[in-house]
Formats: structure tokens, C-alpha cells, sequence
């Protein structure tokens, strides 16, 4: 698995593209107990997320506020997968290199990385408190006639924060990583006073020579979400 530190100003971001995999969902399969019920209805919201962004917006019937509605669900779940993909990806690796910008030596940039997968599991860890007690008080929801999609909510929520919580302590302790200098990398820093249009083709070219299809997208998100 590679891993590459992302200057974005006087910070740094994790980002890491793998290939998309089906999720599997047993229909059939009996859950094992509480636990098993959330994965399983985590994995098939999963499931209709990922068959949702790899439609043809063409093809997409949104008519009604029914529909909409349901488009915006896909398109938030769509968001958390993106963003939670690297954790819930390290989840299941016992090594995997660090690439890093050629202007800044091993060490600091071992460090960053560090620092941010300490930041991430000690967030998702808070966020899964949060989030587990907000399933529980949903609970007080049954007797309102239909589906709970408050509890969905928290649901989806929790096992999410789970998973990324346990991927990040995987990187931390259980990750035996390499690390290698990467130049195009330190051009994104040199980018960030371009003006949007030179700017936006800098990063085309970086996500290019990295041989990154979606990092162009990743990189805007982080910009418009945390300012620099």
C-alpha cells in the first residue's frame, strides 16, 4: 500500500488511491449478534454507495423528493468513503511505503505521518463515543411509526468511526513502513500561490506523474474544506 504525505500549506495530508472493490454482502448470511447486524447494514449501504458513484449521472432518476433525497444520502455516504478509505484500508496491512516531499528529510516527514494517524484515531475514537450514544438515544425513536433513520444515521456513523479508529492504530503499531522522496510531491507546495488556473493545471500534472486518477479531486476537497 503506498501512502503520500500531502503539503497543503503548514500541514500535511494523508492520501492513498486503491483499487475499487466490490463490496460483498451475504443476503443470506445470519449477523452475529448486534455487531453483525450494523456490519451487515453497513456493507450493503456501502455496497449502494459505491454502485451509486460509479453510474452514469445520465442514468440517474432523482424525480421526486423521494428521489432526491435518496441521491443526496448516496452522495454523503459517497463523501465518507473518500475520506475514510486510507484508515479502513489500513486496516488490513502489515506494510506499506511513505512517499514524501523531496524538500523535507525521512524523519520529519515519518513524524507528520505519525502525527496525523495519532490525530485520526484519537478523533474517530471521540466521534464513536459520540456516535454510540446518539444510536442509543435513538432508541427512544421506536415507537414513531417506519423505519428508524435516525438510528440508520448513527449507525452507519459508528461502524465507520470504528473501523477508522482501528486503522489508524494499525498504522501506528502495526505498519512496518518504508519510506522514498517524492519531487512531484514538493511541486504541490510550490503551487499553492499559483493563481486557480495554474494551480489547477500543477496539480493535474503532480496527479499525472504520480500516476493518481482521483487525486486532483482529494487535493481541491482538502484546500476547500481547511483553508490555506
Amino acid at each position: 500500500m503506498d501512502v503520500y504525505l500531502v503539503p497543503v500549506g503548514d500541514r500535511y495530508e494523508l492520501y492513498c488511491e486503491v483499487p475499487d472493490e466490490p463490496v460483498e454482502v451475504d443476503a443470506e448470511a445470519a449477523p452475529d449478534g448486534f455487531i453483525g447486524r450494523q456490519k451487515k447494514r453497513f456493507l450493503a449501504l456501502l455496497a449502494e454507495a459505491e454502485r451509486e458513484r460509479c453510474q452514469d449521472p445520465a442514468d440517474r432518476s432523482e424525480a421526486g423528493w423521494l428521489g432526491r433525497a435518496r441521491a443526496r444520502t448516496m452522495r454523503w455516504v459517497a463523501e465518507s468513503i473518500a475520506e475514510q478509505r486510507l484508515l479502513w484500508h489500513l486496516r488490513r496491512q502489515g506494510s506499506a511505503c511513505l512517499y514524501y516531499p523531496d524538500d523535507i528529510e525521512e524523519p520529519p516527514a515519518v513524524a507528520a505521518l505519525r502525527r496525523q494517524l495519532r490525530r485520526d484515531a484519537e478523533r474517530h475514537r471521540f466521534w464513536l463515543c459520540i456516535d454510540s450514544a446518539g444510536f442509543v438515544l435513538s432508541g427512544l425513536l421506536f415507537l414513531v411509526p417506519g423505519p428508524n433513520i435516525v438510528a440508520y444515521y448513527f449507525a452507519f456513523r459508528m461502524v465507520g468511526h470504528y473501523l477508522s479508529m482501528r486503522g489508524a492504530r494499525q498504522g501506528l503499531n502495526g505498519v512496518v513502513w518504508s519510506a522514498e522522496k517524492s519531487p512531484p510531491l514538493a511541486d504541490l507546495r510550490r503551487a499553492l500561490g499559483l493563481d486557480a488556473a495554474e494551480r489547477e493545471q500543477r496539480v493535474s500534472d503532480v496527479a499525472t506523474a504520480l500516476h493518481l486518477e482521483h487525486f486532483a479531486t482529494f487535493f481541491e476537497r482538502v484546500t476547500v474544506a481547511r483553508p490555506i
